[in-house]
């Protein structure tokens, strides 16, 4: 079910959290907060908007962590009921496509629910001090042929890491819906 996410609710504070890569590594909100702010990506392995966009994400992420901001991936999806999301799954994904930010287990859904997040991919920008500045796409391209996109999501979290506000008109992020237990 194609779902598009709410208009970005300015300020509105980074939820904490805790959560484990699928080898057990522990990754809270404030250890994943860059000096410049902090990017969490709910993403999951079988959504074809995430494959569409995944290699672009893991290259915009690596760009953005060099600019001192945190990055993180959250997969929440139910994976008994759809188990290519599997954490075992997430690992090989994440390998396939260099994703170097950590990708964490949302097991019991409690970090999705708390951040309101409602489809893959769904983008939360924080500023510094942990307010949304964001929450748009990846870029113009969605699933069609990326050579000539916009990087949104670079471009304003880049902003926001040096002026910490994100713009006024942001177009929303189009994706699966979030599989719910």
């Amino acid at each position: 079910m194609l779902i598009n996410t709410p208009i970005c609710d300015f300020g509105r504070p980074a939820p904490d959290f805790t959560l484990a890569t699928p080898d057990g590594q522990t990754h809270s909100r404030d250890s994943l907060m860059g000096e410049k702010g902090l990017l969490i990506a709910f993403i999951c392995n079988h959504c074809p908007y995430v494959i569409a966009i995944i290699d672009r994400l893991a290259t915009d992420l690596q760009a953005l962590e060099a600019q001192g901001i945190g990055t993180a991936c959250i997969m929440s999806n139910d994976w008994q009921s759809y188990p290519a999301d599997s954490p075992k799954n997430m690992t090989r994904f994440a390998q396939a496509h260099g994703l170097t930010a950590p990708y964490l287990v949302d097991a019991d859904q409690s970090v999705a629910r708390a951040y309101d997040a409602v489809c893959t991919p769904d983008f939360f920008g924080f500023d510094a001090k942990g307010g949304l500045q964001y929450r748009g796409r990846i870029d113009d391209a969605g699933m069609k042929d990326p050579a000539a996109r916009k990087p949104e999501l670079l471009e304003v979290m880049t902003a926001v890491a040096t002026s910490g506000k994100g713009p006024k008109v942001q177009h929303p992020s189009m994706g699966c819906s979030l599989k719910w237990r």
